[in-house]
């Protein structure tokens, strides 16, 4: 039987598909450059050919396995899994780990060249870690979701997508209103009012479509002020993503980040599971191990080639095929991203298009998962998903106050250093966020194995936090919030660690006490 690998479907599916991985591209390239100063000849030649080296080949390994299930069930319906750029995780990864390390090293005294060098070997080498985490998880996935409540895990990354995915390209958008508020409109009318767009196109390209043209007509008529920046020519960019070594060297950076890196993986695999079920109930019956396989081996070569964003199937594989997408998009996708990144016309892209024209994407995806998260969760966990969200807004509160365009380094210092009346405000604050992707989890779960009447399972896992806690896995009490031995620190750090793991001792006790009460009677009305 013939099968067509093409279909009028597949061009609506690569619109999107494609879309969405450049304007993740974009995001991490206009935060590193226009936010953190970075070079961009390293985030153009160093990190984005390995990075999209990693699109490339996931689509076409899951455009294989579509055509092996469309071949095995003799159906030309099957619909590929599609696979881009995690959004959640390349922009935490850009804002809370490569910026700011970024700026450490050249506090440290390295030039921004060979800072810039340092953070893209911490970049592959957190790659590589999420990578190999992916991997091992792959097989024992469906005991991730047993130990883990699905509040936790889905609360913890609405944390995120609420206040760095959405709040804060928000901000963005409102400091060019008349180009990103006109573009959030449209988004909102065509994704989430699911309004009909002209000639049935994309929303999400018509949103960048208009977004830019009032960027490029109003802003060289000076209606936009500052908030235009005349694009710079288009540069020839060729950079093969060869496989180097360099993320070895990156290890002993990322030891302080672990807190991060690993949470993120952790999602990745949980989230794979939930999307495989998601096209199985759609008809297409992947097998969720080799779904989670080769998403993590595709995260793992752009690591080993320089990548620092990982793969991950998206959400939405019923949306694709019910428009028609069936195996061309995922491969269409894949070679535009891939050989983009390597031929530079996706640098150059990224460049044209400014974070004000990109900023509503991000948003949409910020309030999708963060619907999710109550949708997809039963509504009397509710209160562990917004529980959940409290240390992911310390951590953006501590970003912020930690710009030292805002306040002076050795001010923040001063200011988390006062313990004249208790803890400052603002050591409370850093310390909550610091390991904030693992302490929600770790909230919400506690709270729902409260809500299920499960007191002891709950003190075990406050038990947990302490131990956490106690090593800065979560709560690191050091400004750059790294992981570290308790004794070996000085004071008044010691004092502070002390202070939070007897704070989760304490109450555990307390719970444990709770759940040797005798069950209250029920009686009959």
């Amino acid at each position: 039987m013939h099968r067509r690998w093409l279909t009028p479907g597949d061009l609506n599916g690569f619109l999107g598909l494609v879309v969405d991985n450049l304007s993740i591209m974009a995001f991490l390239s206009t935060a590193l450059i226009g936010i953190f100063g970075f070079p961009a000849d390293i985030v153009f030649l160093r990190m984005f050919p390995g990075t999209a080296l990693g699109v490339l080949l996931g689509n076409i390994a899951y455009t294989m396995m579509a055509q092996r299930l469309a071949r095995r069930t003799g159906r030309q319906d099957v619909t590929a899994m599609p696979l881009g750029l995690d959004a959640p995780t390349s922009i935490g990864l850009s804002l809370l780990v490569l910026g700011p390390a970024f700026v450490g090293f050249k506090q440290a005294g390295m030039d921004a060249h060979a800072a810039g060098e340092a953070t893209w070997q911490l970049g592959m080498a957190s790659l590589v870690i999420m990578g190999v985490l992916k991997t091992v998880l792959s097989f024992f996935g469906a005991a991730v979701q047993r130990h883990v409540p699905r509040a936790g895990l889905l609360g913890s990354i609405a944390g995120i997508a609420l206040v760095l995915m959405g709040f804060l390209p928000l901000v963005e958008i409102l400091k060019v209103p008349l180009v990103g508020f006109a573009g959030l409109g449209i988004v909102l009318y065509a994704l989430v009012a699911k309004g009909r767009m002209p000639a049935g196109l994309p929303g999400v390209l018509v949103a960048v479509l208009v977004a830019a043209f009032l960027y490029y007509v109003f802003g060289p008529l000076g209606w936009l002020g500052t908030g235009y920046h005349q694009p710079p020519a288009w540069q020839w960019r060729f950079a093969l993503p060869w496989p180097t070594l360099q993320w070895i060297h990156g290890l002993a950076y990322a030891a302080p980040y672990l807190p991060l890196i690993m949470p993120f993986g952790l999602l990745m695999v949980v989230g794979g599971i939930n999307v495989t079920e998601s096209a199985r109930a759609a008809g297409d019956d992947y097998a969720t191990r080799d779904i989670l396989l080769v998403e993590a081996l595709a995260t793992l070569v752009a690591g080993f080639c320089g990548g620092v964003a990982q793969t991950t199937p998206y959400i939405g594989q019923p949306s694709y095929k019910a428009m028609g997408a069936r195996r061309g998009y995922t491969l269409l996708t894949g070679l535009v991203i891939g050989l983009g990144g390597m031929l530079g016309y996706v640098s150059n892209l990224v460049e044209l298009v400014p974070l004000s024209v990109l900023a509503p994407i991000l948003v949409f995806v910020a309030i999708g998962i963060t619907v999710q998260a109550f949708e997809a969760t039963p509504m009397r966990y509710a209160a562990a998903v917004v529980f959940s969200f409290f240390p992911a807004i310390a951590r953006m509160v501590t970003i912020k106050l930690g710009d030292p365009t805002y306040v002076s380094s050795e001010h923040f210092a001063a200011l988390y250093n006062d313990q004249s009346h208790g803890l400052s405000e603002l050591a409370v604050i850093a310390i909550l966020g610091n390991g904030f992707i693992m302490t929600s989890m770790l909230w919400a779960s506690a709270v729902v194995a409260l809500i299920d009447g499960r007191t002891g399972r709950a003190a075990c896992i406050l038990l947990l936090g302490a131990l956490l806690t106690s090593c800065g896995l979560i709560h690191s009490v050091t400004l750059a919030g790294g992981v570290y031995v308790p004794w070996m620190l000085a004071a008044p750090e010691r004092t502070m660690v002390w202070q939070f793991v007897s704070a989760y001792g304490v109450l555990a006790i307390i719970l444990l006490l709770f759940s040797l009460q005798r069950a209250k009677p029920e009686f009959a009305d």
